[in-house]
């Protein structure tokens, strides 16, 4: 075992082993300086429960009160995209990552193809893990229970994107200050969310950390319990990419579309709306949307598969085509949807994928009566939205990955 550590240039030191008299024993240098049972430290033996006050915030009240009826439609949806894609929160992170070498140590044992979640391989084995963080802390400042549903739903997501199965969860839990009874009702429904998404999806806790007192003058932090999945792939072979592999492929939405423009970033960043519901979000049909990407992705009926997450389906879409310059020519297929929330909205469980033309038939056999939508088809590296010409992909992808980098420089001339 020492070999191993010294192998990847990690300290390590023995310092007990494991023993079947329920006894922890502590000694220094080589004298027992303390014995306690075990039973005592954890929780259903002797160790503290605490059972702290706690009510619902204030503003969860104002968040009730949204209408998204008030919020008029803007006339041009292309200038709307243009500003969502270099939004932060949507823009490449490649200008962070190109920063660090991502191969140290990694001895040919990841894969670089753009995918969901990040695929490990498992050498000699033929077997991948799949990888992946995820929380969005608006959607949970807005509804914890609901919210850190979606953060574990959108991490085992991510996870069947890429051809895996999710297996288990670590967390990163951040709160304000836990004495305050609005931060302390954030932190029991957030709990209360996860563990009921982790059930659901079969992922058990094997660990993680509670970070409290994340205060700054203004207040608290929003409540983000950050989910790490890992999940398994029997076969490196079955892995899914994200991105389109060739023009005049079919591209097609799983899942359901709703109206639905509530926490989005389109909703806060472009139209200026603090507070507003979390996104629709029905854990069943998650799950059920889980199931059926899967089997088409066991299937290889699909070619490509990227779930729809900040920035709405318009964004999924682009990300889709960055990859490889080619592009795409989709109409919405619902004209009673709002066309913000069409194409912006970020209403959860929704997967894009493409299919090659001469097994559409096939694919939609597989599908039956599971709800989806013909979007459009692959372009070579044009970009058409409801018949609108929104110019070449190539300007799109500029704008996504130089966005990180123009935004930093800005604040640096400001500092």
């Amino acid at each position: 075992m020492v070999s191993l550590f010294e192998k990847w240039d990690l300290p390590a030191a023995a310092i007990g082993e494991v023993t079947d008299d329920g006894l922890l024993k502590f000694y220094m240098h080589g004298e027992l300086e303390a014995e306690i049972p075990a039973y005592e430290l954890v929780l259903g033996g002797g160790a503290p429960q605490y059972d702290r006050p706690y009510s619902e915030p204030e503003y969860l009240a104002r968040v009730r009160e949204f209408d998204a009826d008030k919020v008029t439609v803007p006339d041009d949806l292309r200038s709307v995209a243009e500003q969502l894609i270099a939004l932060p929160n949507i823009a490449s992170k490649k200008w962070v990552a190109v920063q660090y070498d991502s191969t140290v140590g990694a001895a040919n044992t990841s894969t670089n193809e753009p995918s969901d979640a990040a695929v490990v391989l498992a050498k000699g084995t033929g077997k991948a893990l799949a990888v992946t963080t995820d929380c969005n802390s608006r959607y949970v400042f807005a509804d914890p229970y609901k919210g850190a549903m979606i953060a574990v739903a959108e991490a085992a997501r991510n996870i069947v994107c890429s051809g895996g199965q999710p297996l288990g969860v670590t967390n990163c839990l951040n709160f304000g200050n836990p004495y305050n009874p609005e931060v302390y009702y954030q932190f029991v429904e957030v709990i209360r969310g996860m563990g009921e998404a982790c059930r659901k999806f079969d992922t058990p806790v094997t660990g993680g950390n509670v970070s409290f007192y994340n205060q700054h003058p203004e207040g608290a932090v929003y409540p983000t319990p950050t989910i790490g999945m890992v999940g398994l792939l029997e076969s490196v072979k079955s892995k899914m990419t994200l991105d389109f592999k060739e023009e005049g492929d079919v591209i097609f939405l799983l899942g359901s579309s709703f109206g639905d423009i509530a926490s989005s970033e389109y909703l806060h960043k472009i139209q200026g709306v603090e507070l507003s519901p979390a996104p629709r979000f029905d854990i069943d049909e998650e799950y059920a949307l889980q199931r059926k990407a899967a089997e088409l992705i066991a299937k290889k009926l699909v070619r490509s598969a990227h779930d729809v997450s900040e920035g709405g389906l318009f964004v999924t879409l682009a990300e889709s085509a960055f990859p490889r310059g080619l592009g795409f020519d989709v109409v919405a297929s619902d004209a009673n949807i709002r066309k913000d929330a069409y194409w912006f909205g970020e209403a959860q469980s929704r997967v894009v994928v493409s299919v090659t033309a001469k097994r559409v038939d096939e694919f939609r056999k597989a599908l039956g009566s599971f709800p989806s939508a013909e979007l459009g088809v692959v372009t070579g590296g044009s970009v058409e939205v409801d018949g609108m010409d929104w110019g070449k992909v190539e300007q799109w992808k500029e704008r996504y990955e130089t966005a990180l980098e123009s935004f930093m420089a800005r604040e640096v001339e400001m500092e």
